[in-house]
Order: structure tokens, then C-alpha cells, then sequence
């Protein structure tokens, strides 16, 4: 079930007062209403996912119960061990087990057995962001940061939570288990905040990166019709396409929580206007890169280590980060690139003894280069796109009249998001501009009531008439 669809909005209200019909007088109905909800909305894709998310919820339920009360070591490393095992082994076999196939096939020139480069299988929709909330759990209690809950069904809410299920933000069981516990009140403050939310939300993902995306695909789709020059644009234009699909879904996943009275972490904030490569993964997909800060570069020895082993963790920790992001060697080199030039700057940094402002700019400039350069590696299908890709750039042609006389004027793919670009994305911009310290919520807190409104009311015109309201297109983040 997709949010940006009509099915969504009359499930989601559906949802909304039943829920709040029984959950303020009877706590444990209201999250059998939720558990249920979330299922119907998990299952919609497909039944069978529900067996795998129901399993992963039953058996880190039981792993974190008895590895709390377990006080003999070796029982709790085995504990653990069967944790991680069942969690990355399911992860690896529905998402990676081609890759690691084809890759051994590439490396010693052999083909396998019969049946064993023939495995097709369907990749559960947000399996990579509810394993690591599963397994985030088990191993805060192993490191008794956590205590476990004794109720299955807060469990299985906090597992399966519809808003946040299948493309994050990946929850921190100290954060949301407690929160479903406690007694439900319905607040006005926070659900017009959240409804705000996702507005804001819808906008970014209908009006700018569904737009964005025609140009995106008819440029990295037929590479070789294009110049290097458009190349370029095209990797820039899905930087933003990304961002503002990946964290409008995260503003509706967060504003919906809001309205069951839930706050969920914040996940992104402006990191196209971060001053490093540091900055920016303190600013983009909050809950995967702490994530991967708390349970992989720290367990490594984090910074309190020699430059060279604090060099290995850096690279180890986004490479992993990009082979988290999909089972190909062009998301493996996109999370290597980040970690050298996280490494370089690092170095770098300390070195340069100019004026601050001067620094925060050229800080700010190579970062919004260096990272958007790099959405080429992640938008690339494969080895042989990328190589034809960086052709075009290298090989620079000059671009044709034709070729911007195709694409933006008249009968050309980008008509409707050429009008997008002119009407829609610098209000984007000057919005992004404006929330960089304060949020959607607060922007208009103290103007009156007409420019609240007026405001709320253009940002809905422009979904409706600037928007891709029709086939609604799926997240991107649901590939991972």
C-alpha cells in the first residue's frame, strides 16, 4: 500500500477513528488495532511477507527474553549469535544470495551447478529496515542498554508499526517500545503538526521527485541519446529526486505517527546545505548512519583508535552502508566513495588555514559536489550503465539545440516538469532554506492566521496541479 494513493488515505482514516475510538478508554485494543492495521497494510503487497515479519518478530522476542535473564556468558554470546544469524541470513538469502552467486561466478570463471544461478526470489518489501530494528534490539539488551518488554503484542506493534515499516525510520526500541506503552491521548497539537507533515511531505515526493524523475529516466535510460553535459544535469536532477522522495516519505511516515499520538526520530534535516561529508551524514538517513555508528564503527574501536585502524573502520562502515543499500558492486563503490572522502577530508581539514567563512563555503561547495557526483555510482544499473555513463561525461560532446529543444520545450518528456522547475522547485528551495534550524511545524508558528493557511492551501494547489497524481510511482527506498 502506498502512501501516495487513495487507497492509503481512506485506510489511514479508517484506521484513525477506530483507533481512537477504543484506544483512550482500553490501551490494549488500541494497539491489537494497530498491530492489525499494520498487517493488512504490510500484507497488501503480498500475504507471504507477513509469515517473514511475523517469524523475525517471534524469535527476537524470545532471543531478547532469555538473553536478559541469561547471566552466563558463553549462553548469551550464543544468544546473540543466533540473533545476528537469523536476522542477516534471512537478509542475505532474499537480498543478496544472486550477488554473492553471480560475483563467485565472475571471480573463478566457473559456472555453478544446475539450480544454484537460477534462484528467484522476491524481495520483501522493507526487509532491510525492519531486520536491523529487530536486531537492534536484542543487541541493546545483550549490551544491557535495554530491558526487554514482557509484552508480545507491544512487541509485534513496535516490529510491524504501519507509518515507519517499510522504509524507516529504523526505530531505536528504547524510543518506541515505551511510547506504545504508555495510556493513549489523543492531542490536536500534534496531530495538525503531524497532518502538516505530511504535507510537506507529499509535496516533496508528487510534486518534485516524481517530476524529477521523467527527466532522470529518459536521460539514464538511453545514455547514449544524451551529452555528458545532460548526464550531469540528470545525476544532479536525481540527487534531489532522491532526497525528496526518500525524506517525504519519511515526513509522511513521521507526520502519521504523530496523529496515533507517536514520535518517531527525525530522519533528515537539509543535508544539501551540510558544510563536510561528516556534516551531511549527520543530516541525511539519520536512523542507518547512527545505526551503523552504534552497532559497527564503535564495536570496531570507533575514533579511539590509531589514524590507520580508524581509517579501516571509516571504509569498512560505508562500505557496508552501500552493500546495505543493494546487492551490486555500483552501491559498494558509492558507499566506498563516501568513505574516502570522509577519510580525505578528515586529513585534510585541519590543514587549511583560511577564513572561516571562506572555509564554511568551499566546505559547503565540495560537499554538495562530491555528493551528488556520487549519486551517478547509485543510480547506475550496473558495471556496464556506469562505464557508458561516465563515457558521456569524459567524452565530452557538446550538447545540441535539439537535444534541449526535446527535452524541455515543447513535446519533449520534461514539458510538465520543465513547469515544475519554474513554479514549484524555488519555492522548495526557499522552504529548505528557511527549516534548516527549525521545523516544518514552526516555520509560518508567528504569522497570521491567512499566511498559515494561504500557505498550506499552495503547497495543496501544487500537488494537485503540479503533482504525479496518476499510476501513483512507488517510493524508491522500497528497493532496499
Amino acid at each position: 500500500m502506498l502512501f501516495n494513493s487513495s487507497v492509503f488515505l481512506i485506510f489511514l482514516l479508517m484506521v484513525f477513528a477506530i483507533y481512537w475510538k477504543v484506544a483512550p478508554s482500553r490501551p490494549v485494543a488500541g494497539k491489537v488495532v494497530l498491530l492489525v492495521s499494520s498487517y493488512v497494510f504490510y500484507g497488501w503487497w503480498d500475504w507471504r511477507f507477513l509469515i517473514l515479519i511475523a517469524f523475525s518478530s517471534g524469535s527476537d522476542f524470545l532471543i531478547g527474553k532469555y538473553l536478559y535473564k541469561t547471566e552466563n556468558r558463553q549462553h548469551r554470546k550464543w544468544l546473540l549469535f543466533l540473533s545476528v544469524f537469523q536476522n542477516i541470513g534471512i537478509l542475505f538469502v532474499f537480498k543478496y544470495f544472486n550477488f554473492f552467486i553471480d560475483s563467485l561466478q565472475s571471480i573463478t570463471g566457473q559456472s555453478l551447478p544446475d539450480g544454484w544461478n537460477s534462484l528467484h526470489i522476491i524481495l520483501p518489501v522493507g526487509i532491510s529496515f525492519y531486520t536491523f530494528q529487530t536486531l537492534s534490539y536484542t543487541l541493546d539488551i545483550y549490551f544491557r542498554k535495554l530491558a526487554p518488554t514482557r509484552s508480545a503484542l507491544t512487541f509485534f506493534t513496535f516490529v510491524s508499526f504501519f507509518p515507519q515499516l517499510v522504509a524507516g525510520p529504523i526505530e531505536r526500541a528504547g524510543n518506541l517500545l515505551p511510547q506504545f506503552g504508555r495510556q493513549p491521548r489523543f492531542s490536536y497539537d500534534s496531530a495538525t503538526a503531524g497532518l502538516k507533515l505530511m504535507l510537506w511531505g507529499f509535496f516533496k515526493k508528487m510534486v518534485i521527485a516524481d517530476q524529477l524523475a521523467v527527466g532522470v529516466n529518459a536521460v539514464y535510460g538511453q545514455p547514449e541519446s544524451y551529452s555528458g553535459l545532460m548526464v550531469l544535469l540528470a545525476t544532479f536532477a536525481f540527487g534531489y529526486q532522491i532526497y525528496c522522495d526518500f525524506s517525504g516519505y519519511s515526513d509522511i511516515a513521521i507526520g502519521t505517527a504523530m496523529l496515533f499520538g507517536i514520535r518517531l526520530m527525525t530522519n533528515f534535516r537539509t543535508p544539501y546545505f551540510a558544510l563536510s561529508i561528516r556534516d551531511f551524514w549527520q543530516r541525511w538517513h539519520i536512523s542507518l548512519s547512527t545505526w551503523f555508528r552504534d552497532y559497527l564503527f564503535i564495536p570496531l574501536g570507533g575514533s579511539r583508535v590509531p589514524k590507520v585502524k580508524w581509517i579501516r573502520n571509516v571504509l569498512i562502515t560505508f562500505t557496508v552502508s552501500g552493500l546495505w543499500h543493494g546487492a551490486a558492486i555500483t552501491f559498494v563503490l558509492w558507499g566506498l566513495f563516501h568513505g574516502v572522502m570522509y577519510a580525505v577530508e578528515k586529513a585534510v581539514s585541519p590543514l587549511l588555514k583560511i577564513p572561516l567563512k571562506i572555509k564554511r563555503f568551499s566546505g559547503w561547495l565540495f560537499t554538495f559536489f562530491a555528493v551528488n557526483l556520487a549519486w551517478l555510482l547509485f543510480r547506475a544499473e550496473n558495471k556496464e550503465h556506469l562505464s557508458l555513463l561516465l563515457q558521456k561525461i569524459f567524452r565530452w560532446e557538446s550538447p545540441v539545440v535539439s537535444e534541449w529543444h526535446e527535452l524541455f520545450l515543447t513535446g519533449g518528456v520534461l514539458n510538465e516538469t520543465s513547469r515544475m522547475m519554474i513554479l514549484a522547485f524555488p519555492l522548495f528551495l526557499l522552504i529548505e532554506y528557511f527549516i534548516r534550524s527549525m521545523s516544518f511545524d514552526r516555520l509560518l508558528s508567528g504569522s497570521p492566521v491567512a499566511v498559515r493557511w494561504g500557505f498550506y492551501y499552495l503547497l495543496l494547489m501544487m500537488i494537485l496541479f503540479l503533482g504525479v497524481l496518476n499510476s501513483a510511482p512507488e517510493f524508491i527506498y522500497f528497493q532496499f
